[in-house]
């Protein structure tokens, strides 16, 4: 996060060298950078030292412009592996894939060189390839939860930019072990991105 801060604030203090271009509809933002997923597991009733590491892919966002101000986006990423721990032992690892599809709205004027934007959508995560050193069938189910993010894209060209981002995604699972359902586990993760985008 604190490196996240860091390109933030150089971003914008890039911008005010550059010169302005516009976002207008039918613009397509495609964006691609590394993404990290910081899960944040809380109302643990099952195993209350349980806990779930965090993963770093590559990620990638499409956004398609309906306004010079508002926006589609749809965020994706290669497929994130976590390991679960227990009273921070590793005893197994999960991946997912975490399509979310926001929409967006641009605070500055179109024209403007640094285009900070927040958004809101809803998140499908699918859990797959679970594994456990303990011998056990362990399975999560897949989840719908709701989004919200925060970003900015800075110009580096007519067409390319630096952005930085963050997500928080409400992810609850149902997890069962051996068939028998053991409760529920909320991992809302903070999910960070910082990379180079093109203008279509």
């Amino acid at each position: 996060m604190k490196a996240l801060k860091k390109t933030l604030l150089l971003s914008l203090a890039c911008a005010a060298a550059a010169p302005a271009f516009a976002y207008e509809a039918g613009d397509v933002i495609v964006r691609a950078g590394a993404a990290m997923v910081t899960p944040e597991v809380t109302n643990n009733t099952m195993l209350p030292d349980l806990d779930v590491d965090e993963n770093t892919q590559l990620g990638l966002t499409v956004t398609y412009m309906l306004s010079s101000k508002v926006g589609v986006e749809l965020l994706g990423a290669s497929p994130f592996e976590h390991d679960i721990t227990l009273s921070g032992t590793t005893i197994g690892s999960t991946k997912h894939l975490p399509p979310t599809v926001n929409l967006q709205y641009f605070l500055l004027d179109s024209g403007s060189s640094v285009q900070p934007y927040l958004g809101a959508g809803v998140n499908y995560t699918k859990f797959y390839g679970e594994d456990n050193n303990l011998g056990l069938v362990l399975a999560l189910e897949d989840s719908f939860g709701l989004s919200v993010e925060a970003g900015v894209d800075v110009k580096v060209t007519d067409n390319v930019v630096l952005n930085a981002a963050v997500w928080k995604v409400d992810i609850n699972t149902n997890v069962s072990i051996n068939g028998a359902q053991m409760g529920e586990l909320e991992i809302d993760p903070f999910v960070a991105m910082i990379g180079v985008g093109m203008k279509f």
